[in-house]
């Protein structure tokens, strides 16, 4: 039953998320009073996901150092550099271009898991990705934000790192651990079915965050318009400078489709936390808007994916 139910809410997640948002800003006065709720979904989402992996996925590191590196590169150099200037420039907005970086500096999303099975991607290698990059989050995302902004707007580095250790780092040594005392059997009974209330308390953190945008999106205007396309072409953009950068170092396609899906997604829903905690609300918005088309762009390279697999790469992949 949970499983269906869990099948079910994957598949609308793209119609979902921005009904959440929609809901979010018209009951935003309400929405607001669960925002103290917030941090302990992203903790339980965390736990969620980290049941699907363990402490042996990190074996990847030993066996692919180099692209395990240049991913952690990609995700958290590449990307939010291309994007501060490219918002920057359009904008000239600091608030705007933190909530750009933001969205970018957020550590691989876990969802990604899906996407790189469904591929026939290299699923060890996104597994120790994954794992790595988030016991990396506290470190790397309040990093790129002080050598973004340090010197323009107050950045608090510690209370940052405190909260992404609660919400990401103990949560996932918890699930680690759980998985290497129970057996298989209860690893993956417990997993399946606490799935679909994940997915649930992600749709809730969405909702209960777009009230911080509601005053934004009361009186629509061009910014907010520009916003959401220039989210909508970077995001399309991530998963093209991805491919681009597999095609030239690589020719194996399972290292591929893993580079490009754990490149390209993001844990957004880190991300809005930390920008409606930390930040004021404008910067909230290039994040939340990132969640409108995060499953939807995934679900439509994994069909780009299959045709270039099956036009250049039918051996390999099956």
């Amino acid at each position: 039953m949970l499983t269906i139910l869990n099948n079910k809410i994957q598949s609308w997640i793209p119609i979902l998320t921005p009904l959440s948002v929609i809901v979010g800003v018209l009951f935003y006065q309400t929405s607001q009073d669960f925002l103290f709720l917030v941090s302990w979904l992203l903790a339980f989402m965390t736990f969620s996901s980290s049941l699907g992996l363990e402490f042996k996925d990190t074996r990847s590191l030993l066996k692919y150092p180099f692209i395990v590196i240049l991913s952690i590169i990609f995700l958290h150099i590449i990307m939010p550099v291309l994007v501060y200037f490219l918002s920057r420039f359009i904008f000239d907005d600091y608030l705007l271009t933190i909530g750009f970086v933001l969205m970018f500096a957020v550590p691989t999303g876990i969802s990604s898991v899906m996407w790189v099975n469904l591929c026939n991607g290299n699923l060890p290698l996104c597994l120790a990705i994954i794992l790595i990059d988030s016991l990396l989050s506290p470190i790397i995302i309040p990093g790129v934000l002080y050598i973004s902004f340090g010197e323009i707007v107050s950045i608090n580095v510690v209370s940052i790192l405190l909260d992404l250790i609660w919400m990401i780092v103990i949560p996932t040594f918890t699930g680690l651990l759980i998985n290497k005392i129970v057996n298989k059997n209860v690893q993956s009974i417990l997993y399946k079915n606490i799935a679909p209330f994940a997915k649930l308390s992600l749709l809730a953190i969405v909702l209960i965050n777009s009230s911080a945008i509601a005053p934004y999106l009361n009186d629509i205007k061009w910014q907010t318009i520009s916003i959401i396309f220039l989210v909508f072409f970077i995001s399309v953009s991530s998963y093209g400078v991805a491919f681009i950068i597999c095609k030239l170092l690589w020719k194996d396609i399972h290292i591929i489709i893993t580079f490009v899906f754990t490149g390209s997604m993001r844990n957004i829903a880190l991300g809005v936390i930390l920008a409606t905690t930390f930040f004021s609300p404008k910067v909230a918005m290039p994040v939340i808007f990132g969640m409108l088309f995060q499953q939807i762009l995934a679900s439509l390279f994994s069909k780009i994916m299959f045709r270039y697999i099956l036009k250049y790469n039918v051996s390999q992949a099956f």
